[in-house]
């Protein structure tokens, strides 16, 4: 994330462009505190719908994505390597919801920072790390899916629970280490001490990032996409393939076994699909912010405060994304939900029960 307006002539532009009169007092974060930053709140109407849009994604990220983890953590039929990998996506959108939304709309609204020092860069290492974890496990959901519909009767000796359980591994640590190391040694802001000197203030907690780092996030951003985009479009040149071998044998008469594996690739096919769309939902909320870091740290920081803001929250609310995703699309998962809402988790033997309509 880079640096944003903190001296008070940047604060007095930030309330012009948001379309609010200035006050006639400059408020201030802390009012007691030497060098506090400068306080640009919004009227009561805009700052309570704010906070409810806001809130409403932090509930939706963080009660959606626990019901897709319980769902399948608690459900026999659903334990299987993709879907163990479907569960630790599930986990990392949930904890953007509980450890990043909350924080970020009282500081998105209030433009002032009340957490503490030491808690701005965890919150901010929570931020980075989650991101990465997503575009890690969408990547390797992928290559997954792709497995699965190339090569299904090889599928389960290739994508095993052990395989499932590295590409989880990697997808959270790797990203808690990148994002530990670049923050805390404060390689992030090598080469803008004097711009961080000048615009730094009490109470602010917006990070500031080089060009190098920039075009290092945004290359951890691209190169998986790319193979997410090159991954996907060969799934559906295979499921179109797959569909037209399936429609010339239903003109057939053939054997239930046959019937049963072509059940099974339709309903693999299904599942490859829905996960495209939350690949895409994924690229088009985080592919703006994305854009806007890299043209952003090369022009100086020039984008509005409140344009930067859209972009962060559009990104955030796709945290909230793949649980609709997976109501609409999947039947288990509506019938899941039932289950968890009613109660009836709770009742002996509710781990068998059967979610998949024949």
């Amino acid at each position: 994330m880079a640096t944003k307006d903190d001296s008070s002539i940047w604060e007095q532009n930030k309330i012009i462009s948001r379309g609010l009169t200035p006050p006639t007092a400059v408020q201030l974060c802390y009012e007691n505190l030497n060098g506090s930053c400068v306080r640009t709140p919004y009227s009561p109407g805009p700052c309570l719908t704010l906070y409810a849009v806001f809130s409403f994604g932090a509930v939706m990220a963080v009660c959606g994505n626990l019901l897709v983890m319980i769902s399948i953590l608690h459900f026999k039929q659903l334990h299987s390597p993709a879907n163990f990998l479907v569960a630790s996506l599930a986990c990392a959108d949930f904890l953007v919801g509980l450890t990043v939304m909350p924080f970020s709309a009282v500081r998105s609204v209030e433009s002032c920072w009340y957490f503490g020092e030491s808690f701005c860069k965890l919150h901010s290492c929570f931020d980075v790390s989650f991101c990465c974890a997503s575009i890690f496990h969408l990547c390797f959901i992928s290559v997954d899916r792709y497995v699965v519909v190339s090569d299904p009767w090889m599928y389960p000796t290739r994508f095993t629970v052990s395989v499932s359980g590295g590409c989880i591994a990697l997808s959270q640590v790797l990203p808690i280490i990148y994002s530990s190391s670049l923050l805390y040694t404060g390689a992030n802001a090598a080469g803008l001490e004097d711009l961080v000197s000048v615009l730094t203030c009490v109470r602010r907690c917006q990070l500031a990032v080089n060009q190098s780092w920039v075009f290092i996030n945004f290359l951890l951003f691209f190169m998986p996409t790319l193979v997410m985009i090159t991954v996907y479009s060969r799934i559906f040149l295979i499921a179109k393939q797959q569909a037209l071998r399936i429609e010339r044998m239903s003109n057939q008469t053939a054997k239930s076994a046959d019937s049963y594996k072509d059940r099974v690739a339709k309903r693999e096919r299904k599942a490859a699909k829905t996960l495209g769309i939350a690949v895409a939902a994924f690229l088009l909320s985080w592919l703006p912010y994305f854009i806007d870091s890299i043209i952003d740290a090369f022009l100086g920081f020039i984008t509005p405060t409140y344009v930067y803001e859209i972009l962060v929250w559009i990104a955030y609310y796709n945290s909230a994304m793949n649980p609709l995703i997976y109501a609409f699309f999947y039947p288990w998962f509506q019938k899941a939900i039932k289950l968890i809402v009613t109660g009836k988790v709770l009742r002996e033997n509710s781990f068998t029960t059967n979610l998949f309509p024949e």
